[in-house]
């Protein structure tokens, strides 16, 4: 492939992926096949001659699509968001283009510019909200000490992957700095959302914190792989780099969205899917077959139907059958739980509508056939 065929076909690929996106609902969202499918479709050894760019293409619909679980659907609320949007995608190209190995600040002075805005966007809070788990980490370094152990590490978690649960920062940092232990902060998909100030109270107590990270790919608009990491003192890290010294130049991407979205349309974007996920408690709390298992803070709803784990675990077994929306369980207390989260950045309010119906309509005939 020349400069020529590179402008032709990079144009059309263009066009593929808009036109993927913009009719994604249309596929169903998880797909409907066995692990090994991908055998009798493929070739068992790799091409002696080159074979054209029409045949790759066309082998993408017929090999590749029909195994895939499309993250970006509007119907997709598993997990948490896999984050994308178009500035995003077209930085990334310029990314794969330039293919800067980030050794140092003088390879990519951009990811500097890109992480000082980030922490102007975020601020730090000064007042106090959410609980915590300060004894039992003072139970377990007293075991620890006890048993000749030295603790020195403690990770506490802002938005928990099961139930989007926040740590108390202001009780445990003190805990933290008092025994010496380095205490590092997990905000990976809540991270996003202290853009906005009536979410940073939640990060009260960051300054007790030794080092920091979050995940712009999951709720900030810059598409996979992106992770931001603070560390109080740097020098902490920088005598311990691992390997790989090398990395892509993903601050790119952070900067094309920054720009394009500014501050304003990033909040906007978090707003939108907390109230999107609000919506949807609503929905859930007017049905008294069904219950809410855990406060909702931001994007995520666990809810479950009253009643035993074998009938809820039955439940999303028909809801996955179905391959009309995508949901995960957690475990919550011992309950099996179902997780609803919003996750692409084209979700609807009458996306959430007709989920919850489809929730319901199925919820219905399950009961049905339980009482026969």
């Amino acid at each position: 492939m020349d400069a020529a065929e590179f402008r032709r076909r990079g144009k059309e690929m263009v066009d593929y992926v808009a036109d993927y996106l913009e009719n994604i609902e249309k596929r169903p969202v998880y797909p409907d096949l066995e692990p090994g499918y991908l055998r009798s479709l493929i070739p068992n050894e790799a091409p002696l001659e080159p074979e054209s760019y029409e045949d790759i293409i066309k082998d993408v619909e017929r090999v590749i699509m029909p195994g895939v679980t499309h993250w970006h659907s509007p119907y997709f609320f598993a997990y948490f968001p896999a984050a994308s949007s178009y500035p995003a995608m077209v930085a990334d190209m310029l990314c794969g283009a330039i293919g800067c190995i980030g050794f140092s600040w003088a390879h990519s002075s951009v990811e500097r510019a890109a992480l000082i805005g980030a922490v102007m966007m975020r601020k730090v809070p000064t007042d106090n909200r959410y609980a915590v788990r300060k004894e039992m980490l003072k139970k377990m370094v007293e075991e620890d000490k006890a048993a000749g152990l030295i603790p020195f590490y403690f990770c506490a978690t802002l938005g928990t992957t099961p139930s989007c649960a926040f740590d108390h920062l202001t009780e445990l940092g003190p805990l933290c700095n008092e025994e010496n232990m380095w205490m590092h902060i997990d905000a990976a998909y809540a991270g996003s959302a202290f853009i906005c100030p009536e979410f940073r109270p939640l990060l009260n107590g960051v300054e007790l914190a030794d080092s920091f990270n979050f995940n712009p790919h999951k709720w900030l608009l810059v598409n996979f792989d992106c992770s931001a990491m603070w560390v109080k003192e740097r020098a902490d890290i920088i005598g311990h780099w691992q390997i790989p010294l090398g990395r892509r130049f993903r601050s790119l991407k952070m900067w094309f969205v920054f720009r394009m979205y500014g501050l304003k349309g990033l909040q906007a974007h978090i707003r939108k899917q907390v109230a999107l996920a609000k919506e949807f408690e609503s929905l859930v709390r007017a049905d008294k077959r069904f219950e809410i298992c855990a406060e909702v803070v931001l994007g995520l709803v666990c809810f479950r139907l009253k009643g035993s784990n074998e009938l809820n675990q039955e439940l999303l077994k028909r809801i996955t059958k179905s391959r009309e929306i995508h949901l995960v369980p957690c475990q919550l207390s011992g309950c099996f739980v179902l997780r609803f989260a919003i996750c692409a950045r084209t979700t609807e309010s009458h996306h959430i509508q007709q989920a919850w119906q489809h929730i319901t309509q199925l919820t219905f005939e399950l009961l049905q056939e339980a009482s026969h």
